[in-house]
């Protein structure tokens, strides 16, 4: 049977600008088709037809064009997308990406291919609304687009779902005082003064050596595990002592600094427990030093330079205010009044 025009989806059409278009009956709306050649038009058009028509033969048709450019493209599945981007970290990063792709969410994406992946896959995927398989299929998903294994987006940047993170808070010195007195190992209780002292990650300043402290300047430099980048932070008094009694040369944590990040957290979290401290864990330490540099007026530039630029305790702490209590105008004025009369006097 012959198809006339009255039964295509898609007619095709010339602005006065000179492109063309493809108008679709069906919706009413219009799609340029990215050419001011009639014959390109025609074959787009007629494409968009046929696959309208019978998608199985579309299919087939588009995978001997992959193959003749890619011949794993047409075959190149989710799981092989996961284990391209472990190949490829290092360190602690990649021991977070191995568990990421473990997730039991991502499993029933692993078999399917690349090419053929529709939104409901995805849907299905993260459907129970975890936040860390959001986190990491989008950017399996933004890898895949990257490396041109993926022809367009699966789900449009816009149109992705939107994580729910859990809130989390600092840590308060009643707290930070609580678990110092009940920690019995002398090792950790440093670390956690320290802790509260630099509000460094804890992977960081696990990794200190005695080399890192410069007693001279009163510093102490390290280069960041997550970021590379190379820091230097001046110690106040308390914190100097601290260092004192530890290791002058090699690490001044010698057993935490060989244990995993979760061995460490798991720690905090018992020594919690135990005391009846609830939502906090050893990053709360970072979300109290912002805190605390936000109320005593410490400059937003150096507390991202400490805690790092892209630090969400930074960003929440100084975009919020923390609990920071603002001095009335009047205060000001009146203050101002008093320094212009002093200096009227003089």
């Amino acid at each position: 049977m012959k198809v006339t025009d009255m039964t295509l989806r898609y007619r095709k059409f010339k602005r006065t600008w000179g492109m063309y278009y493809a108008f679709d009956t069906v919706t009413g709306n219009s799609v340029s088709l990215k050419t001011r050649v009639r014959t390109e038009a025609d074959k787009k058009v007629n494409a968009m037809n046929e696959t309208e028509r019978v998608p199985s033969i579309s299919l087939g048709l588009a995978r001997v064009y992959l193959n003749a450019t890619d011949p794993k493209l047409a075959t190149r599945t989710w799981q092989e997308v996961m284990e391209h981007i472990v190949a490829k970290k290092l360190d602690e990063t990649r021991r977070r990406w191995e568990i990421a792709i473990k997730d039991k969410n991502f499993d029933c994406i692993r078999k399917l291919r690349v090419a053929e992946t529709r939104a409901e896959h995805f849907d299905k995927a993260l459907a129970d609304g975890k936040v860390s398989s959001n986190v990491y299929l989008r950017r399996i998903h933004n890898h895949a687009i990257g490396m041109d294994w993926l022809l367009k987006s699966v789900i449009p940047r816009l149109q992705w779902p939107k994580p729910v993170y859990k809130e989390k808070r600092a840590i308060t010195a009643e707290e930070h005082a609580l678990i110092l007195g009940a920690e019995v190992n002398a090792e950790r209780k440093v670390f956690y003064q320290l802790c509260w002292h630099l509000g460094g990650s804890q992977g960081d300043l696990a990794s200190l050596r005695g080399e890192d402290v410069d007693w001279e300047n009163s510093t102490v430099s390290f280069t960041r595990k997550k970021t590379k980048v190379p820091v230097i932070v001046r110690l106040g008094s308390e914190a100097l002592n601290l260092l004192k009694d530890l290791p002058a040369e090699g690490f001044l944590f010698p057993y935490l600094a060989t244990v995993r990040a979760g061995d460490r957290a798991t720690e905090f979290r018992s020594r919690c427990r135990q005391l009846g401290i609830n939502g906090v864990t050893l990053h709360s330490y970072r979300y109290a030093w912002a805190e605390r540099a936000l109320k005593c007026g410490y400059p937003e530039r150096f507390a991202m330079e400490n805690l790092g630029h892209n630090s969400k305790a930074v960003h929440r702490a100084y975009a919020k205010r923390a609990l920071m209590k603002l001095p009335s105008l009047e205060e000001y004025e009146l203050k101002n009044a008093e320094m212009a009369k002093a200096e009227s006097g003089n």
